[in-house]
């Protein structure tokens, strides 16, 4: 749920967006400590504008989904539509009343639940209460499930018609096989069809709970309102024991080709295999050499081979997603589908090519130049700060983590670049999702399961 500021409030977010991370380290750093209740704290404050962000991630992602998909997402879903003797309209009228923001969401690791609100004592007061009661006590009634049930399924109706969500939801289940990452966290029609508010309340009752929970703050409040308020949120969560850790990724024996048939002009081709995890000793090499080999848009390797020289593609890209366990290392591009073939073998070459010999200098010295040069922006604003926060105190990085950043990545070496994707990166394990037209070009009629072929793949 997002409601709008009014106008001076809209106005103070904008001055607030604009604040550099130098403006809210300068002063107070990072300080952190743990509620009686097993919740750790970070906070930054930021005196400048009456603002307040705050963040709490939940080990409650959709990792723990097992034989459920969508069930985290739509229990996050669920909460503003309902909490103790509150309605979703009740809880939206006292949101919109202080001209606060409040959502939820739920990725593969984690729930979030965000809120922003003026400091004003009757505003914070009235905000801090209103997420406290979301969190605690959803009431998950049977109206709110049935609901966003309907919403949920026309949503996937709608995604089996983008050629793009149907190849990305592919490559998760053919990198991550087995694996709660291969599951993807909206869930399935037949899933979501099957929950019931019992399956909502048992999840909630497993995983909302104060121990092992991250509350992030930045804004202007001192310590003692941030250790009240952290107090406040991890009270109304029970204690229990933190859930144990996803299982360890494996990564496929050997690569694969799938071959979906969708009646587009354009073949959406992916490929991917298991990355890195938060926290990864590679991170930093494999970021900035990512960044070179098509991390970086229209100056990076990829586009130079697969656009500027061929024109076989708007657009191709490589990123890195890290996750408690390996996340995915993913490559894509669109392309014309009498083209797909020969993107595909232009993609690949490519990837070979830099792991084969890694970036030159001067490549390495203009995407150091780049990142640390863009980092400000990524960290502009506290609503930035705060998911940053949240990140950090999730997956357990050091609290030192945004002031060293920049440091780090000028300490990366060609040799590291080199040494780390030859070691993490193995184009024969590849899992390649083509998503178009077949070869022959023949028009292919819409399915709600797509035609595919899976062949092996030793490129």
């Amino acid at each position: 749920m997002f409601v709008k500021l009014r106008p001076l409030q809209l106005f103070a977010c904008l001055l607030l967006a604009s604040a550099p991370l130098s403006q809210i380290l300068a002063g107070p750093p990072i300080q952190h400590w743990q509620t009686a209740q097993g919740s750790q704290v970070l906070f930054v404050a930021a005196p400048d504008l009456p603002m307040l962000d705050i963040r709490v991630a939940l080990d409650a992602g959709s990792g723990r989904d097992g034989a459920r998909p969508g069930l985290a997402s739509l229990t996050a879903s669920l909460l503003t539509q309902g909490a103790g003797d509150w309605d979703a309209d009740t809880i939206a009228e006292r949101i919109e009343s202080i001209g606060a923001q409040l959502s939820a969401s739920a990725d593969r690791d984690m729930t979030t639940v965000s809120l922003r609100t003026l400091t004003a004592p009757a505003d914070l007061d009235a905000a801090v209460a209103t997420l406290t009661q979301v969190l605690s006590a959803p009431r998950f009634a049977p109206t709110d499930v049935a609901r966003l049930q309907r919403n949920r399924l026309t949503a996937l109706r709608q995604a089996e018609q983008d050629p793009g969500t149907v190849g990305r939801k592919a490559l998760y289940q053919a990198v991550f096989g087995d694996h709660p990452y291969a599951s993807d966290p909206q869930g399935t029609a037949a899933s979501i069809e099957q929950l019931t508010p019992e399956d909502f309340k048992r999840f909630h009752q497993d995983y909302y709970r104060a121990t092992g929970a991250t509350i992030a703050l930045v804004g202007a409040i001192d310590r003692a309102q941030a250790e009240a308020i952290a107090t406040a949120i991890a009270a109304g969560l029970p204690r229990g024991a933190a859930p144990p850790p996803l299982p360890p990724v494996q990564a496929p024996e050997q690569g694969r080709t799938q071959v979906i048939a969708f009646p587009s002009s354009q073949t959406h081709l992916y490929a991917g295999q298991p990355g890195m995890r938060r926290g990864d000793p590679d991170y930093f090499p494999l970021y900035v050499g990512n960044h070179i080999l098509g991390g970086s848009g229209l100056v990076s390797l990829l586009m130079e081979q697969v656009r500027e020289q061929r024109g076989l593609s708007y657009s191709v890209y490589s990123y890195f997603l890290p996750l408690a366990q390996r996340g995915p290392f993913v490559l894509g591009l669109q392309t014309k589908n009498a083209q797909a073939e020969q993107a595909r073998s232009v993609l690949l070459d490519t990837l070979k090519q830099f792991i084969d010999t890694g970036p030159t200098q001067k490549q390495l010295d203009d995407a150091v130049k780049n990142i640390t040069g863009g980092f400000p922006l990524r960290i502009a604003s506290n609503s930035k700060i705060v998911a940053y926060l949240a990140v950090i105190g999730f997956y357990d990085l050091p609290l030192d983590y945004l002031e060293r950043f920049t440091d780090r990545i000028r300490a990366v070496t060609h040799e590291q670049i080199h040494a780390a994707f030859q070691r993490r990166v193995h184009p024969e394990q590849l899992q390649i999702v083509m998503v178009g037209q077949p070869a022959t070009g023949e028009p292919v009629a819409p399915t709600t399961a797509a035609a595919s072929l899976t062949t092996p793949d030793g490129r």
